[in-house]
Formats: structure tokens, sequence, C-alpha cells
């Protein structure tokens, strides 16, 4: 595929360079596809709009994976790319150009030539060339094309093993060894070279701009996560958006880079796939956006599965029908007395830990409730002494006094709220169901009582108020705490009549 093949026909008027004084970046994203929306074009067409950027995309593959790996890839006729590259280009100034998966010498031909005829301000090539699983993902004569298109780029971004393919030397197992690398392919193309030290081990995870001035060091820290998918992509079209937008290469690194870990952190939040998730491109416009319902009410929408499965357990069922066994009932209570003695404490933690003298006041009126209204209810059932806690009962104990310890009250408000909402809402269900004989009469009262529901109702507000306040790694914490408390309550209305005989 020549330069003549891709020629424009009748635009010369076209303008290029960087976009008008105030508009967006205008950047193309030339990769292959993700259904599930992680990584290839549809990552770019994320970050890209993450930077405020306008995306566009040319595909160079149809690829059908999901975070658990790659299933199948279609190769659209190399011819059917250049006229995608035209279509863009004959009618749209070009600002940035972000390249990722390309797959064959035809393809790469067809890109190369392109470039040569267009010649976009920015350029920025994601060589992919190596699976996850470490594979080569492509043959020897389109890895020699890749390395022949670098000298097209004003950036690469290869990971450490594509490095390693590109200078044709062994994966760098250390920073020092992989620098060397990174300036050797400087030399060899002359083009800049993000060196990336997500490969290396350690706590942190330096990343480097090489170029002709020299080694600028941006430095990092690692995140603990598996849910990486697309991190690549996601960085190569941040970076052309930066600095399509007028940004210096080291400049665009540093914000990218920035934007990057906060990226990470709040992936798991996301809640997409079963394997290695994507990273959350929209992490720094999340607390800005309007999603018409308030974060409790998302966490419980979050939560149906693990409530279902509370509604549907044998014990709470047979304690709204009357059937219920007394000594299971018994065990029960016994276990929740153990309980409200430790969830008092946490209460009386986060009174301590608000930050307006109302939320003070409702924290603490409620750790004082849990001693003296609840606990005056349950031991009029409970006969047994020398009570000792059972582990389902230790395991919830131990998940609160961990939150509580870690002096974060978003985090610990969020962890207290489900023993307040799951059992307004089991109890207003029971509420008119059952009459004064039944024999757990007194105890469904009090929990359908419409007094409780009030209280149930301002504790999400309280939490509502302290999601709106934070970051959101620090709403990503309270979604774990949260969701955590929501399994313990079904662990402890399971753990009656599972016990030991």
């Amino acid at each position: 595929m020549s330069a003549a093949d891709i020629a424009r026909p009748g635009r010369p008027d076209v303008p290029s360079g960087h976009s008008p004084r105030g508009s967006s970046p205008r950047v193309l994203s030339i990769a292959g596809t993700d259904p599930t929306g992680g990584a290839g074009v549809q990552a770019d067409l994320k970050s890209i709009a993450a930077f405020g950027g306008y995306g566009m995309a040319a595909v160079t593959a149809l690829v059908a994976q999901n975070t658990q790996g790659v299933r199948e890839v279609h190769v659209p006729p190399p011819g059917f790319l250049a006229a995608q590259l035209r279509a863009v280009s004959d009618d749209v100034a070009i600002d940035a150009v972000k390249i990722g998966m390309l797959g064959s010498p035809a393809v790469v031909a067809v890109v190369d030539a392109w470039l040569a005829e267009v010649r976009p301000p920015i350029v920025v090539l994601d060589p992919v060339m190596v699976a996850t699983s470490g594979d080569r993902l492509l043959d020897a004569e389109a890895e020699d094309a890749v390395r022949r298109l670098c000298r097209r780029a004003d950036l690469v971004t290869p990971n450490l093993p594509e490095l390693a393919v590109l200078v044709g030397a062994p994966v760098a197992a250390d920073w020092d060894t992989a620098v060397l690398q990174a300036q050797a392919l400087h030399r060899e193309t002359g083009t800049a070279v993000l060196l990336k030290g997500g490969h290396l081990g350690g706590d942190e995870s330096p990343d480097a701009l090489v170029d002709a001035d020299g080694i600028h060091l941006v430095p990092g820290r690692r995140v603990d996560t598996r849910h990486t998918h697309g991190t690549g992509c996601s960085l190569s079209s941040a970076l052309a958006t930066l600095a399509g937008d007028g940004r210096t290469l080291l400049d665009a690194l540093v914000r990218a880079k920035e934007w990057l870990t906060g990226a990470l952190e709040n992936a798991e939040a996301l809640h997409v796939g079963r394997g290695n998730g994507p990273i959350d491109h929209l992490h720094e416009l999340r607390p800005h956006l309007d999603t018409g319902r308030p974060w409790s009410a998302e966490v419980w929408a979050d939560a149906a599965a693990v409530r279902a499965e509370v509604d549907a357990c044998a014990f709470v069922r047979d304690l709204g029908s009357g059937g219920l066994d007394r000594a299971a009932f018994g065990w029960y209570l016994e276990q929740d007395l153990l309980y409200l003695r430790h969830y008092a404490r946490v209460l009386s933690r986060a009174a301590a830990l608000a930050p307006t003298p109302a939320e003070q006041r409702f924290w603490a009126t409620a750790s004082v409730q849990c001693l003296v209204e609840e606990a005056a209810l349950h031991q009029s059932h409970v006969t047994a002494d020398g009570l000792s806690p059972a582990p389902a009962t230790v395991a919830y104990t131990d998940h609160l006094h961990a939150v509580s310890a870690c002096g974060s009250y978003p985090a610990l408000v969020a962890a207290v709220l489900p023993c307040f909402v799951l059992y307004a809402d089991v109890g207003a269900r029971w509420r008119g169901t059952f009459g004064p004989d039944h024999p757990y009469a007194d105890w469904l009262t009090a929990y359908g009582d419409e007094g409780f529901a009030a209280s149930a109702d301002e504790a999400a507000r309280i939490v509502d108020a302290a999601a709106r306040a934070v970051a959101p790694s620090d709403r990503a914490a309270m979604a774990r705490a949260y969701h955590r408390s929501m399994e313990l309550e079904r662990e402890f209305f399971a753990a009656p009549l599972s016990r030991p005989a």
C-alpha cells in the first residue's frame, strides 16, 4: 500500500495543526476494538473524553474479547482501513493521532502511508506486540514494520516486553536495563520513548520520558489491583490528547500519570467482568455527575443479589411466618446481644469522628439505643449465661472494628449503614402481616416500627452527605465497607440454622 493509494481526493483545504484556542483537541485513535469497553478504541475514546478531547476512531481489527481474554480477531481488508482514514482526514483537522493494534505488515503500511501524506501534528504509537500472557502477537515481518513506523511517531509507549522486542533484547529485569533499552530505541528511531516501570516489582511504579534532552523521571506509586485491562491503550490516548492540546510531552506525562493512578485506584468499584477488569476512565468526573439518585441508593441497588439471599434465607422466612424453631431464635438473639455490644462501641466511634453536631448526636443516640432499648428487648428472650460469639458474629464485629480503626468517618458510617437499612427494609415488609399472638411479635414490631425506619433514612442521608464530600477513591472504600457488611448480615442470618447441634 503506497501513499498514492490513500491520497485525499479533492480536499486540499483541510487545515492541520492544533485546535483553535478554547476548542477541544481532535484526536484520532487507530486501533482494534474491545466489546467490553476496557481496551482498544473504546478505551481510547473514554480517555480522550476524560481530558476534554473530541475522539474519533478508525478500526484496524474487530476483536471478540472480554476481561478474561481474546477469543477471536477479524481483520478487515487494509483498503477499508485506508478508506476510514481518508474519510476522517478529508473532512476533519486532526490535532493528534494515537495508534494501537495494527496486526499485519499490510495494515502497518496503510497507516505509514497515511501519516506521510497527512502529517498530523502529534503521533503517539502504542506498539501492541506482546500479549499479557507473554505471547508474541506479530510475526517477524510485522514486527519489523512496526519498528519502522516508530520513526513516524513523536512518542512511542511500549511496555517492557514490547520494548525488548523493538530493540531485539531480553525483557529488562531492572530499571537500569530498561533505561538502556529505551535510550537504544530513541537513538535508532529519533523518537521520544515512554519508559514504563509497571512490569517491574516494588512499591514504586516510575515512568520516564527518554528523548534528545535526556531521561526525565516521573515517579509514581504502585496500585495494588488486578484491574489493569486496557491500561496501555488508555495512557497512550491520554498522552495524545494532552499533547494535541499543546502540552509538552513531559507535562502531558505528569498529568496523565496522575490521572491513570486514580483510574487504577477506582477500577474495582466498576464491577465490570470476572477477569482483569478495566480502569475507571471517568473517576475524576464522577463527583460532578448527577446520577439522579444518592450514593446510598446506588450501593443498595448494587447489593440486590445479597438482599435477595437474605429474603430467601430460611431463618428470615420462618421468623416472619412464626414457624421458626424457638431454640434457633434464642441462639440468634444471644449472638445479636453480643453483636450489639460491639455495634454500640462502633457507633460511639462514629459520633466521635462526625464532622457536625447533628451527626454526632445521631450516632451517639443510636449507640445508647443499642445498649438500652434493643438490649432490653433481646434480654426478654435470652436466658442463657456465659455467651460466646459464633464465627459469623466474630467476622462481622471484627470487620466493623477494622473499619473503625482506620479512622475514616465516611468508610465507618458506610459500614454501619446496612444494619439500619436492611433491618428497616425487612421490618417494613413484616409490618401488618402478623397479629399479637405471633410468637415473635415484639421483635418484629421493633424493626417494623416507623421510628426505626426514620432512623434508617436519617443514617442514609448522613452517609450520602459523607459520600458527596470525598474523593472517588474514598467512595470506593465506602462501597467496599458497605458491601462487606451486607455480606456479613447475610451470614449472620444464616448462622442460626446452620449452627452445630
